[in-house]
């Protein structure tokens, strides 16, 4: 079960996202960024709450821009909440940790 966040390259995005069997929250990200390191711990935390529910996966853009330029991420953070291979919510900036976990229970129940 994994309890973190793994972090996935363009190379290893399609086997770790798209054909992941669980849901997956992927996290569009870089080190520079503000609002990135207030979401981070954030994730981590939902991470851990619902292992063997959800995956997270994060997606430093500085080093992998391929599939974040695929999705038009234009700010960053930006999550994506992917099931089956189809993205289901986006969402843009940083959150509560109460309004993430609002948006993982609605996404987990579609």
């Amino acid at each position: 079960m994994i309890t973190e966040p793994m972090h996935v390259s363009d190379e290893t995005y399609e086997k770790a996202v798209l054909q992941s069997t669980l849901p997956v929250i992927v996290d569009f990200w870089a080190p520079w960024c503000g609002p990135c390191k207030m979401v981070g711990p954030l994730l981590d935390d939902i991470a851990k709450d619902y292992a063997g529910k959800l995956v997270v996966a994060k997606v430093n853009t500085d080093e992998n821009s391929e599939r974040a330029v695929s999705y038009n991420v234009q700010t960053i953070p930006t999550l994506l909440f992917i099931k089956n291979g189809e993205i289901l919510k986006r969402h843009s900036g940083s959150l509560s940790y109460a309004a993430l976990r609002e948006m993982v229970d609605s996404f987990l129940a579609i």
